[in-house]
């Protein structure tokens, strides 16, 4: 019986460290929420410059992190998902929600930098839950605005992580992958790329 042999890592396995840094630097200081957005823009230069969801296959941190929590740390139940939650209703469904999610921190930001609304140095989870870090970010360091905008990215970014380790701990490691927003517009991209 020939020994089995041990999978060879290439550069990529290790971006689950990216992820790692950023809610650890983001939890002592909110203004590192905003490197969030190189994990917002990086999947569409993909799908738009070459048509093909790479970086959700390969390069995604949060898909690398699940897949070391739940594969090789072995936290994951590793069976698969109940079809409802596959289902295109409910990955176009889960969309629309956290495009309203993000929709409304942007307005939130936009009240805030004009002055209609006072800052809120607050991170929530789910949209409702606030979590009482109060070192996250010191007064006056940046525009209100500017800080508004990273509080309210770490917390979609905290949230959504949350939802895929639960998913992962349920099901098989790379779960959330199936739902995942941003997975669901790169699709969309590239299908209609590909058309042409």
């Amino acid at each position: 019986m020939k020994p089995i042999q041990p999978i060879k890592k290439n550069w990529y396995h290790y971006l689950w460290i990216w992820s790692v840094f950023y809610f650890a630097m983001g939890f002592f200081n909110i203004l590192f929420a905003w490197l969030g957005l190189i994990s917002f823009c990086l999947p569409f230069i993909f799908a738009f410059g070459y048509g093909t969801k790479d970086f959700c296959n390969r390069y995604c941190d949060r898909g690398q992190l699940l897949r070391v929590l739940g594969g090789q740390v072995g936290l994951s139940k590793g069976v698969l998902m109940p079809s409802w939650i596959r289902s295109s209703w409910f990955r176009y469904g889960f969309l629309a929600f956290f495009m309203t999610m993000f929709g409304q921190m942007l307005y939130t930001t936009y009240l805030v930098a004009s002055g209609i609304k006072e800052l809120s140095e607050t991170v929530t989870l789910f949209w409702s839950i606030r979590v009482p870090w109060e070192w996250a970010y010191t007064a006056g360091s940046v525009e209100p605005w500017q800080a508004q905008f990273a509080f309210g990215l770490y917390s979609l970014m905290l949230t959504s992580a949350i939802i895929g380790i639960v998913l992962m701990l349920l099901y098989k490691p790379r779960s959330w992958c199936a739902v995942c927003p941003m997975g669901t517009m790169t699709q969309m991209i590239c299908k209609l790329r590909n058309k042409e």
